[in-house]
């Protein structure tokens, strides 16, 4: 995974969506990897520290490519459990002109993470919440980090708006109601994750708990004004549509008509072509660092 808000799917499952989440994401990843570069010290020591990048969870490679730019020197491997994930990530890499700079890695559960080989960064993007033991999660990434080097936690922040309280059709509030049952989606299914376990999700504590330092939070803020480029309005039909395919049994019948009307394709008051769709979030990145070696 990346820094989408994308819930709890598998990306094979997800088709296209990442990689035209990754293309409005792209600014953000690229501030994020730049203010990484400058936790890690001084400009002219980090190129020559930095010799190994890990993103865990890397989906379709869209931050493995953005750390590889800020890291010139360094290794960087894209970690995720979807071979096809992997694959398109080694194309992304190919298309940048980043090969051989970027490799893969399979892995899916936490005690994989530890398995990884050292790095001096490690990125992981909305990869704890799917793990039923997110404190165990973040101890196994830790424990592949080399002294002094920084783990990057991107979880949660704020979800994705794109439209008006009211759009002129159904009733007001719909996106609210879109993340209200997004959220009932989600804490039912993480009860029924492998070993799920119940944390309070304060996350410079979490990676205290791991034996880290904590090194700062930023949160990364993207802003599409109205009216949206097509490539934005794409990405959004792409969201709505699975987003009616998974929680439409959870809408009462008036907001499922509307989302239905939403991600028609030839309709005026459909995402495609409302001139009042928008695209605003907000990433929340939380680091800590490895300040000794361990025994």
């Amino acid at each position: 995974m990346t820094t989408h808000h994308t819930e709890d799917v598998d990306g094979d499952a997800l088709g296209t969506e990442p990689e035209l989440e990754a293309e409005l994401h792209s600014g953000l990843l690229a501030d994020a990897a730049r203010w990484l570069r400058g936790l890690l010290g001084p400009e002219e020591g980090v190129a020559a520290a930095v010799r190994r990048v890990l993103d865990v969870g890397s989906g379709p490679g869209a931050a493995s490519c953005e750390l590889a730019r800020a890291f010139p020197r360094a290794e960087v491997v894209a970690v995720d459990r979807s071979p096809s994930q992997l694959a398109r990530a080694r194309i992304r890499a190919a298309e940048l002109g980043l090969t051989g700079r970027l490799t893969t890695l399979p892995a899916e559960r936490p005690e994989e993470f530890g398995e990884l080989g050292p790095a001096d960064l490690i990125w992981t993007g909305n990869v704890c919440r799917h793990l039923g033991d997110q404190q165990a999660a973040l101890t196994s990434l830790a424990s592949a980090l080399r002294p002094g080097g920084l783990l990057a936690v991107c979880e949660r922040g704020l979800p994705p708006r794109f439209l008006p309280r009211d759009i002129g059709i159904g009733r007001p509030g719909l996106q609210a109601r879109l993340d209200a049952a997004l959220e009932d989606r989600f804490a039912d299914r993480r009860a029924r994750l492998l070993g799920a376990t119940s944390v309070v999700e304060d996350w410079s504590r979490l990676l205290a708990a791991a034996g880290l330092v904590p090194a700062g939070t930023r949160t990364f803020l993207i802003d599409l004004p109205a009216p949206l480029g097509p490539s934005a309005r794409l990405y959004l039909h792409t969201r709505l549509t699975r987003l009616l395919a998974e929680i439409g049994d959870r809408l009462d019948l008036a907001d499922r008509l509307t989302v239905e009307q939403l991600v028609d394709g030839d309709a005026c008051t459909g995402i495609l072509w409302r001139p009042d769709a928008f695209y605003l979030t907000a990433v929340t990145v939380h680091t800590a660092r490895l300040c000794t070696g361990r025994a």
